[in-house]
């Protein structure tokens, strides 16, 4: 009504002309059910993402600003099952260091602009300068309630403000830990559950703002992968590996069809993404025998270990992040921690020990709550574990134990819903890192600052 009052005036021939316009505008619209979402973007190449109504013909151009005459067309990859449609862009012949803008059309008749957004891409720096000074946010476990299938009495998924919080961030990117959806026992045991609950949590328009502003890069863990504390046992990994393939735009996953780990480099940072679940042994197996280290009890398996040790003494970034949805030094976490694993964390260990490399932090998921453990070592650089979590999910009620936790950094403890913030400032005598945790408003609650010199060993 409100319509055809303020047009009251026109001509009946057009009104519906307009009526027409602005319907064909949403049904445009209608085709997107999720996105645009920025992926991997580098020196000259870049993703982007979507999900769709199954069956929508689209198509992706973009170019520079301010110099319209330079458009291009995107190449487009398709993610199919069922009734679930998903679209990746790929982005080529770009400049480093340069702001491009894109428009997403759809080919309904008529053709209508889809979606429009804008991004960045890398500078070239290297050997021409400082390495320039950014940061990224992070964070895990994030609960999206249905509750004709959560489970009954207090909704376990909280107010979801947290991600408009995080859009707003200058930030390069965002990377998820882990547990960016959790499978219900009507999703895991079906490959169309899987789906479906992926698609289905994507779809919530407070996270859009926040695919749409930097870049999205991820890892997995349990409840995105499959059931609660699952790992190489799950029937449905091989579809689950397909589905996380689907719904993000990592430069990489795995290696011979295998795991989704991979690497991101940005400016003098590299960030390495750890898959904890496609080769993890049951949690219940021992991990000693006998007062023997149990070797058949492992987390990343010989090839993702071997390809991790080979990429971190091939890297030169100052900062190398290992990103993993578990704890990796927390001898106080009984739980989901690689030092439960003891044959994998020994090799792990004693591996940055006689190699020598500089630089490593570990970043983490999982426990519902955030903390940063460290991890002094003899005549070498302390090792920090720093966790994120949670996003919406709940929240951990510590025990005592966890509050008696010698490793945590005092006063680097946040039992509320959080999200971090690593930023990476300085020339190069001064680098450094600093980690912050901020609550769902945005809000610094904790901050912590590594000098880069602090993770180097001392010459011999």
């Amino acid at each position: 009504m409100k319509f055809i009052y303020l047009f009251k005036d026109l001509h009946k021939v057009q009104l519906l002309h307009i009526m027409f316009f602005l319907f064909s505008i949403h049904l445009a619209t209608a085709q997107i059910m999720s996105g645009p979402m920025l992926g991997y973007i580098e020196l000259r190449t870049a993703k982007i993402w979507c999900e769709v109504v199954p069956g929508t013909k689209t198509e992706l151009i973009y170019w520079k600003v301010g110099n319209a005459n330079s458009t291009q067309k995107a190449y487009k990859n398709f993610n199919k099952f069922m009734n679930f449609e998903t679209q990746i862009f790929d982005l080529v012949n770009l400049e480093p260091g340069t702001k491009y803008m894109y428009q997403i059309i759809s080919h309904p008749k008529p053709k209508s602009i889809n979606a429009t957004g804008e991004f960045s891409t890398q500078e070239l720096w290297k050997w021409r300068k400082p390495a320039p000074d950014f940061s990224f946010i992070t964070g895990s476990c994030a609960y999206f309630n249905e509750r004709v299938y959560d489970r009954p009495g207090k909704p376990y998924g909280n107010d979801s403000s947290i991600f408009i919080s995080m859009a707003k961030e200058d930030s390069d990117f965002m990377l998820w830990l882990g547990d960016s959806w959790y499978t219900r026992e009507v999703d895991y045991g079906s490959e169309w559950g899987l789906w479906y609950r992926a698609s289905r949590d994507r779809n919530f328009k407070v996270l859009q703002p926040l695919l749409k502003n930097m870049s999205n890069y991820a890892i997995w863990d349990d409840h995105d992968y499959g059931p609660n504390n699952e790992g190489i046992s799950y029937i449905f990994k091989e579809e689950s590996r397909k589905v996380f393939q689907s719904y993000f735009a990592n430069p990489t996953y795995g290696m011979n069809n295998q795991g989704i780990y991979s690497k991101v480099s940005h400016n003098d940072v590299d960030v390495f993404f750890l898959d904890n679940r496609t080769w993890r042994s049951s949690d219940r197996m021992p991990s000693y025998i006998q007062g023997k280290i149990n070797e058949e009890k492992i987390m990343y398996g010989k090839e993702q270990l071997t390809w991790l040790k080979n990429a971190l003494l091939s890297s030169t970034a100052t900062f190398k992040i290992i990103a993993t949805g578990s704890q990796i030094i927390n001898a106080y976490n009984k739980y989901d921690c690689l030092f439960q694993y003891p044959a994998e964390y020994k090799e792990l260990m004693e591996f940055l020990q006689y190699s020598k490399v500089n630089g490593v932090v570990f970043l983490t998921g999982d426990i519902h709550f955030s903390e940063i453990n460290k991890l002094e070592r003899d005549s070498l650089y302390p090792i920090y574990d720093v966790t994120v979590s949670p996003l919406t999910s709940g929240v951990t009620k510590l025990t005592q134990e966890d509050r008696n936790n010698k490793m945590r950094i005092n006063g680097a403890l946040i039992e509320e819903h959080n999200y971090g913030k690593l930023s990476f400032l300085g020339n190069d005598k001064e680098r450094k890192l600093v980690i912050e945790f901020l609550n769902k408003y945005g809000e610094s609650k904790y901050k912590l600052e590594i000098p880069a010199s602090e993770l180097k060993n001392k010459k011999q």
